[in-house]
């Protein structure tokens, strides 16, 4: 994301979307009551249109939305605004949708809190680091994902249609089982970092293989060892937080540790707080640490005011995306926790 301009006298923002995590950056941001300028396509239907029996023909304008409803599918390439016409040369009044993609400029006005800036700011600095691609494998079974701002995107699942001894076996080769996995990732756009994660020596065989045949995606590939394989075993790593560097320093790498951190003083009995009332108190006493709240909460600015606080204490606030293990169960606890400076009674 570029962030083109910021009107603080009005509360406009110009922005223009670089990557699919920009859409869901701004998910995040745009709510009911804002409004939305962006270029977008709308039938221009005249008096002379309407006298007619076929419809004027669809022309590009720029339009201003007061936005009722966002869309955002974590499966599609578009973010969709809907509202009714509040600026624009015609229909004023009417419904219409801006269907938001990738390389499209927008301007949001509205009422900014410090949690949405700190959204966009974090989603600018986030287009200049790599798309990472993970590889979780074994003998049999290949996961193939991608590592987003807003979770972990699962592209394929590639069966090898062979035994557990397949890679021992030398006479048979992997080549069709490797060759395929090599389709999805190119297909998947430009090849970033890659990670392989697995329990046994699969990784290792298909990074060897790799480094002949796409030396461009492997020369630089990172290996991780797991106890478990397929998308779980990428989920193993996110939660302890180990391995490659890349996934220590991601998003939902950071969002997952700071989860299982709270999970893990809630067993012990610890430095934690979670639920409205609980973490209100420690906020109160200025016991708080760190500050976990689900993207669900956020932009229903459920705890607004507590995130206020814990801004204004010191403490870092973390916002869960909803969207992959760790802000589900986030979820659970009641959408909010914290991790405490010191244990309260």
């Amino acid at each position: 994301m570029k962030i083109v301009h910021k009107d603080y006298g009005t509360g406009e923002v110009k922005l223009r979307v670089q990557n699919m995590d920009d859409l869901w950056h701004l998910y995040n941001v745009i709510e009911t009551g804002d409004l939305v300028f962006a270029l977008t396509t709308r039938r221009d239907e005249t008096r002379a249109d309407a006298i007619r029996s076929e419809r004027g023909e669809k022309k590009k304008m720029r339009l201003g939305i007061r936005v009722e409803k966002v869309e955002f599918h974590e499966f599609a390439e578009w973010l969709r605004v809907h509202g009714t016409i509040e600026e624009g040369p015609q229909d004023i009044g009417a419904y219409h949708t801006l269907n938001i993609t990738n390389d499209e400029d927008l301007s949001i006005r509205k009422t900014w809190t410090r949690n949405q800036f700190d959204i966009l700011e974090r989603a600018e600095k986030a287009t200049e680091k790599p798309l990472v691609t993970l590889l979780a494998i074994d003998d049999e079974e290949a996961a193939i994902a991608q590592l987003r701002e807003y979770g972990v995107k699962k592209l394929a699942i590639v069966q090898s249609g062979r035994s557990g001894k397949y890679y021992t076996q030398k006479a048979e080769k992997s080549d069709g089982y490797f060759d395929e996995i090599f389709q999805i990732i190119l297909a998947a756009g430009e090849p970033g970092p890659l990670v392989i994660i697995g329990p046994g020596f699969a990784k290792e065989s298909i990074s060897a293989y790799g480094r002949q045949k796409q030396p461009a995606i492997f020369k630089e590939c990172q290996l991780v060892s797991s106890g478990q394989s397929g998308m779980a075993a990428i989920q193993e790593i996110l939660k302890k937080g180990i391995g490659s560097k890349m996934l220590e320093d991601s998003r939902v790498g950071l969002e997952t540790r700071m989860v299982e951190q709270l999970l893990a003083e809630i067993g012990k009995d610890g430095m934690y707080a979670y639920g409205k009332d609980e973490v209100a108190k420690a906020l109160c006493a200025g016991a708080v640490e760190i500050l976990l709240v689900t993207s669900v909460a956020a932009r229903a600015r459920t705890f607004e005011s507590m995130m206020e606080s814990a801004n204004d204490s010191g403490a870092k606030v973390v916002v869960v995306s909803e969207h992959h293990d760790a802000g589900k169960k986030l979820e659970s606890l009641g959408g909010i926790g914290a991790i405490l400076r010191y244990r309260m009674s």
